[in-house]
């Protein structure tokens, strides 16, 4: 213990030199963030009139696409933890748009789209489709289809 200790000791008073900073701009994680939000501050403007969120609207769209899901299976579908996702799910709880309700036993939770959810996703479909064309038509059909590859095999490599 005294070991573990003393070394972050040391390590928390090393001075860091700036070239072992240089592949810091490259990190994968900050880039990926950055571009997550600025796509996210697209989709929401786009779909601002409607009330919904980009990653509410995810939701939406899973909820009709899965049919009743567990909150289990919907997390590792969107790689998020329960406590995360049940988080997002309660503003569309309270907006009735979903219905979270106890599976075959109490320990499960089954997510359902409602009627007035359904009319949303209605809504904001189009809008949504509106914000998928600028990005796809922005970065072009090949870079398009390269990204969506891309990211896919990033999740896998990351493990999940």
């Amino acid at each position: 213990m005294k070991d573990k200790k003393q070394k972050l000791e040391t390590t928390m008073n090393r001075n860091i030199k700036m070239s072992e900073l240089a592949d810091c701009p490259n990190c994968a994680c900050f880039n990926l963030r950055k571009a997550t939000r600025a796509v996210t501050q697209l989709y929401d403007e786009i779909l601002r009139p409607t009330g919904i969120r980009a990653t509410q609207f995810s939701l939406l769209v899973a909820a009709k696409a899965l049919g009743p899901v567990i909150v289990t299976r919907l997390a590792e579908l969107g790689v998020m933890d329960r406590t995360t996702l049940t988080r997002n799910l309660k503003p569309l709880e309270k907006q009735g748009l979903i219905k979270v309700v106890s599976g075959e036993d109490q320990r499960t939770r089954l997510i359902t789209l409602t009627d007035s959810g359904q009319e949303a996703l209605a809504i904001a479909l189009p809008l949504w489709k509106k914000a998928q064309a600028h990005v796809a038509k922005g970065l072009g059909q090949g870079r398009w289809n390269h990204l969506l590859a891309d990211l896919g095999k990033v999740v896998s490599v990351a493990g999940r």
